[in-house]
């Protein structure tokens, strides 16, 4: 399996300890774009991912031969998010996890298959490895300052069975 990922599912996963969910959901190496490692590695000093993807032995860096699609989408997003997506497009990924809303629709009208932070917290819920998705949501939003809308953070609740927990 194909996995290439952006800095934010990186970022936000590695914020709450659990960067380790996307190795066990997809058992497999996760390649990100240089632009990917430079921000997350290179740039963020002692901030959330850097020390833990740096020393994931699962996660590659990986060039990008055709840097035309790249250049392309950093016309509408950022340095990373445009290489994550033309990464996976040139390797046809089985999946690129991205959270930015217009990075996933732009990577979904190019036929891609996109995860992100919260799809990857809903599946670890339904298989067991967190018993508690609203606590886990919550704890992203205050500690990571993730956003998520309040429409999603309800589908999420909602998909695992939460929703009438208060």
């Amino acid at each position: 399996m194909i996995v290439v990922a952006d800095a934010s599912v990186l970022i936000g996963l590695s914020s709450i300890g659990y960067l380790h969910l996307i190795q066990d959901q997809f058992s497999s190496q996760v390649l990100i774009p240089p632009a990917v490692w430079k921000e997350v590695v290179e740039q963020g000093g002692d901030r959330p991912g850097s020390h833990q993807v740096s020393k994931a032995d699962w996660i590659d860096v990986h060039d990008l031969k055709n840097q035309d699609i790249s250049r392309i989408l950093k016309l509408e997003l950022d340095e990373g998010e445009s290489e994550a997506i033309a990464l996976a497009d040139e390797l046809k990924a089985d999946v690129v996890l991205l959270d930015e809303k217009d990075a996933r629709r732009i990577a979904k009208q190019l036929g891609l298959r996109v995860l992100g932070t919260i799809g990857i917290l809903v599946w670890a819920k339904r298989v067991g490895k967190i018993n508690d998705l609203r606590q886990v949501l919550d704890i992203l939003q205050s500690q990571a300052m993730f956003r998520i809308s309040h429409k999603l953070y309800q589908q999420a609740l909602k998909s695992v069975g939460e929703f009438n927990k208060e």
